[in-house]
Order: structure tokens, then sequence, then C-alpha cells
């Protein structure tokens, strides 16, 4: 366990990156995350990921620190929303919580335009440093259990105990609506699949359960289900 940066030090995932990828250790090394003109080459860690929603070519989306595409389109919303207090039970710390630590995938779309999780959801102050494998959250004053360190759609699930949280509880820590027809600040009637299935409950009770690929979509046309390649990462 690793404690938080100083706002103005290094990236925040170069210095946690052992904690938020898997028990690894070469996976700090394979990171690369360094800011712009570093002179640090591409890190190879997810050369090979891949996901249904991107083809092997040129327009290939760029594949982000973690090895998950990064996602394309505009912010669902800002990171900055995001408070310090207590929710549900979910508290903002100085450290990462490793005794139960998953990770989940959330693609969103609206009339089949894919929208953006920001990096930084969860990590209060932080800003997105723009680095040779995409934006990485840096800095900030605390980091709750549920969060998001780059935009490639991933929610970290970092807790002290094992328990089950849910999409309305990371929804809930960034202070932005999930209903059954908004998200964030889109609007309209959503439509949930997690791992390619249906979703008939409420989206807010989504369980963020390990490597579930969760998909709202909002409106037509739909857009193929996006899966996650989680074998060419280290989450």
């Amino acid at each position: 366990m690793r404690k938080l940066a100083p706002l103005a030090a290094t990236v925040l995932c170069a210095a946690l990156l052992a904690a938020c990828g898997s028990s690894n250790p070469s996976s700090s090394s394979a990171a690369g995350a360094t800011g712009t003109g570093s002179g640090t080459g591409t890190s190879s860690a997810g050369a090979g990921a891949t996901s249904t929603s991107a083809s092997a070519t040129s327009s290939a989306p760029q594949i982000g620190f973690e090895g998950v595409p990064l996602q394309q389109g505009p912010q669902l919303a800002p990171a900055s929303t995001t408070g310090t207090a207590k929710v549900h039970g979910i508290t903002c710390g100085p450290s990462e919580q490793l005794v139960y630590h998953i990770h989940a995938h959330l693609a969103v779309f609206k009339s089949g335009q894919p929208y953006t999780l920001p990096a930084g959801v969860g990590i209060p102050g932080s800003k997105a440093v723009d680095t040779n494998q995409g934006p990485v959250a840096s800095g900030g004053s605390c980091i709750y259990w549920l969060h998001t360190h780059t935009t490639d759609g991933v929610i970290h699930v970092e807790s002290p105990t094992k328990r089950i949280y849910t999409l309305g509880d990371f929804f809930d820590e960034w202070h932005q609506p999930l209903t059954s027809t908004q998200v964030a600040s889109v609007d309209g009637p959503v439509t949930a699949f997690v791992n390619g299935k249906p979703w008939k409950k409420s989206p807010r009770a989504i369980p963020l359960l390990p490597h579930a690929d969760i998909q709202l979509q909002i409106g037509e046309p739909a857009p193929p289900l996006v899966k996650t390649d989680w074998s060419q990462t280290q989450l």
C-alpha cells in the first residue's frame, strides 16, 4: 500500500501502479506512464490488448497504461465533481486499501456515440496529466475505494474489506446522477448490459464484480457490445 503523492509531485498512477495493477513485480516498470517529453519509450504492457469494438488497424483507439483501449468521445462529466465526504460507508483516505482489489469496465453510448469516463473520478483534487500512454490522474487530496486512473473505462475497487459495491456507489462518490433516464450529463432511456446480457433492474444496482463488462446505452442505433480482453492487461 502506498501513500498518495502530493498534488505537485509525480504522476499518481506511476507512483501507485504496483497497487493499481496486479501483484506482478514487473507492473510498475511495464507502465511507462511518464509525462510527455520525458524521453521514455512507450510501454509494451498493453500492446496486445483488444476489444470487440476496436480493430487492429491504424484507426484503433490508443492503448492506455493499464492495457485497455482509451475511450473516445466527450466526457460524461468532469472528474472534479468528486467530493471528500463518506459515501455509503466508503471513505476518501490518504492511501489505497488493497484487502479487496478488483476491476470492472464501464462503457457508455448515446445514439451510438461513445462517451468517456474521465481519469480521476474518486480522487478529488487530482488533475489529468498527458503522458505517452494517455491521460493519467495526478495528485489529489485523498483517494476513494472506487476510482479511475485514466480514460479507459476501468473502475478500480480497492477496499479494506470484501464487499460488493455497485455502480450507484461509484456515481454517488462522483456526485453525478445515475438513473433509468440519466447517466451523468447524458439523458434518455437507459438500456443496460452486464457481461453481454441485458440488465433489467436499476442501473444503480449493477454490481462491480471482478472483470465485469458494463455497458449503458441511450437511444439508437445500438452500438456493438464492448468486451474487454482482460487477459491482455495486468488488472
